[in-house]
């Protein structure tokens, strides 16, 4: 019987793709053969993971083997985005020296196979945390907080990759890095923005004003939160893959923690902040977003002082407003029909508004 990830479910008809032309395309294509014989004698079965609002993921499942794919969605996106071959390139090189990458198998930059580039690589076994952890996993607080430090250690060994030893010095853009982004994601807000959002020209100006020097310079997922890592069968404290890297790049190691804090909804939160919850960051055993600032701190040995983490708070729930807004705007304009994209400018609305609230009571 097929395995299928509780969260793969029949393609969306905006989804789908010609499988018989991937399939085809695989058995010519691939590393590796797909079966010990080097052929595909049959079309794998074909699901779409309901997890993620960019880049659309399917699992391919042969006999004997899952497969993952990789493509972008349909309507206009965010320039730069959507980059297959970036993200199966920068895997590929990261993989011999960071073992929490998926093993890649193959990359079409034919875009008369399905309508667009696409990548596939291998399935890592294990589970995907979404809103709350299963009770089957077993694990008890003090299990959840070994799960905790064990996936602040994955960030902290991904930030000490040699960059020009595993070939992705070509990814730094030089100093400069949080400028950049403060630039760039107000850019981007105001590109997306629809009229029912708030303009948020307040919380940008105040982004712009109180930006502090790169704190250091590494290579950063730009996206890491539990939903994006695989948990080992054996033992569900211990992330064993890290997926996702459409955004990874070379830049400041403190953005890619604010960034990743922004999903970091605890059990005190505000009710409002508790209801987007996307994981299960509130679960007893977890530790808050300021232990995992000084976790991650004691690991690295680069200190924040709490005042200093201000903008990165703000920094990380702007930028994660303004991804949600990207999205929001493609609902919107009719480039997708998922309904669960409509909700995004409730979150959007939200987020801008604890943005102020903090920004209004800063120095």
């Amino acid at each position: 019987m097929t395995r299928l990830p509780g969260n793969a479910a029949a393609v969306r008809d905006e989804d789908a793709f010609d499988v018989q032309a991937v399939a085809k395309w695989l058995r010519h294509n691939a590393a590796e053969p797909i079966r010990s014989d080097g052929t595909i004698e049959d079309e794998p079965e074909v699901r779409q993971f309901a997890g993620g609002a960019s880049n659309l993921t399917y699992l391919l499942s042969y006999a004997g083997r899952d497969l993952i794919l990789r493509r972008p969605p349909s309507g206009t996106k965010a320039r730069g985005a959507h980059d297959m071959p970036r993200e199966h390139d920068l895997q590929a090189a990261l993989k011999p020296v960071y073992p929490y990458v998926p093993a890649m198998v193959a990359l079409c930059t034919d875009e008369a196979v399905i309508g667009s580039t696409f990548y596939v690589m291998e399935r890592v076994e294990g589970t995907i945390l979404r809103t709350d952890i299963p009770p089957e996993l077993g694990l008890d607080e003090a299990g959840v907080r070994r799960l905790c430090l064990n996936a602040v250690d994955r960030l902290a060994d991904l930030h000490a990759v040699d960059v020009e030893a595993a070939g992705l010095a070509n990814l730094s853009r030089g100093p400069g890095y949080v400028a950049r982004q403060v630039a760039g994601w107000n850019e981007r807000y105001r590109r997306a923005r629809t009229p029912d959002v708030d303009p948020l020209e307040e919380v940008m100006g105040w982004l712009h004003r109180h930006q502090p020097p790169d704190a250091g310079r590494c290579l950063i997922h730009n996206d890491f939160r539990f939903d994006n890592m695989v948990l080992s069968p054996e033992d569900a404290t211990v992330p064993r893959a890290l997926l996702d890297w459409e955004l990874a790049t070379v830049g400041d190691p403190l953005m890619d923690l604010a960034g990743a804090l922004a999903y970091w909804v605890q059990a005190d939160d505000d009710p409002q902040r508790v209801a987007l919850r996307l994981q299960p960051t509130h679960t007893p055993g977890m530790l808050t977003r300021i232990e995992v600032v000084a976790a991650y701190a004691e690991r690295t040995g680069r200190m924040v002082a709490p005042q200093d983490w201000t903008f990165y708070e703000v920094f990380g729930l702007f930028r994660l407003a303004v991804i949600g807004q990207q999205i929001y705007y493609r609902y919107v304009h009719g480039q997708t029909t998922n309904p669960a994209y409509g909700r995004f400018g409730d979150m959007v609305r939200y987020l801008g508004n604890a943005c102020q609230r903090i920004v209004e009571g800063s120095p």
